[in-house]
């Protein structure tokens, strides 16, 4: 039976379901998240027009959207506020943290393992780090590749993932006959969208192919491959597909877009499996100001290591060729 294994890291929480040594869903869960479903108490700091994109500030400071607010709830009240999604990476505005108002009481953040606890899945802890790392046995590495390239290789063709404001495209592509590619590629692409936790509006364009039997068939792919709950349209004469999937968090592409601060966390990870003893951390500058402006990120990592943690920038790495060399 699948099990989400779940790994507490450095600025991150990793959880992974796992069957047969094969991931089949991922989430990362950045330490500063607030996540759907938790109550605070807030107030109105700007009504919006007509009711519409109100802003609600929590006692922490924090803005969350309002895309809603209620007719009784004037600017400077005081009320609690649910929140539907946590902030996303990227500068629009819209990507601030949403909520809506309640009448609820005040609900403290669920962690992620106890939220994957309510899927009805097993969930088991790991420990992090440990001398085996079963998330990497699971395919982990390969799974943050895709994350950080939008390339997502299968037999006969490949898959292009394409982050965008409005939604995340993928373009399949590949050797096969055009009917065959469709539904590989349908197929594929539903993996990849489950794996990689990708939710909200997504299209997915495929060969044009003749015939609806064909249209047909790849569409019934994604149903098989994809879980509920979705929606989705017909494949198209176009060979175009879209998807519409429930939206509360992240997804690892959309993370993996702030490329230094998600690459500065993978390489902490990659460094508490290696041996132990004082580590200098050699890394794109971007990477290196990403951890210089967290220090408590290398104080828990010169815990783990048994050793001091000193950093390096080389301008001639790519931002995801950092790397440990000893000190």
């Amino acid at each position: 039976m699948p099990e989400w294994l779940i790994e507490k890291g450095i600025g991150e929480t990793r959880a992974a379901l796992v069957d047969n040594g094969r991931t089949l869903e991922a989430r990362i869960e950045l330490d500063s998240t607030i996540p759907a479903g938790t109550i605070l108490g807030a107030r109105l700091v700007a009504a919006g027009i007509a009711g519409r994109n109100g802003i609600a500030r929590d006692e922490s400071g924090t803005d969350y959207l309002l895309p809603h607010v209620p007719r009784e709830i004037a600017e400077g009240a005081a009320f609690n506020i649910e929140v539907t999604r946590p902030a996303l990476p990227g500068p629009e505005p819209w990507k601030r943290p949403l909520a809506k108002a309640t009448r609820g009481e005040r609900r403290r953040p669920q962690s992620l393992a106890e939220r994957l606890r309510d899927t009805g899945r097993p969930v088991r802890k790991l420990a992090f780090p440990a001398a085996r790392d079963e998330l990497a046995e699971a395919g982990w590495n390969d799974l943050v590749d895709e994350a950080r390239s939008g390339r997502v290789d299968f037999a006969g063709g490949s898959l292009g993932l394409f982050f965008t404001p409005a939604m995340t495209l993928v373009d399949v592509d590949g050797s096969l006959p055009p009917s065959e590619l469709a539904i590989a590629g349908s197929r594929a692409a539903a993996e990849a969208i489950r794996r990689l936790d990708i939710c909200g509006s997504i299209g997915i364009d495929l060969p044009t192919v003749r015939g609806k039997d064909i249209r047909s068939a790849a569409a019934q792919a994604v149903d098989a491959m994809l879980p509920q709950p979705f929606e989705r349209t017909a494949v198209n004469g176009f060979g175009f597909l879209q998807i519409i999937r429930p939206r509360s968090r992240a997804s690892l592409l959309e993370l993996a877009q702030d490329r230094a601060s998600f690459e500065a966390r993978t390489l902490l990870r990659s460094v508490a499996f290696e041996p132990a003893g004082p580590k200098r951390l050699v890394g794109h500058p971007a990477v290196v100001a990403a951890i210089e402006a967290r220090p408590e990120w290398t104080e828990q990592l010169a815990s783990q290591i048994g050793g001091a943690v000193a950093l390096r920038s080389d301008a001639s790495l790519p931002i995801h060729g950092a790397y440990a060399e000893k000190s």
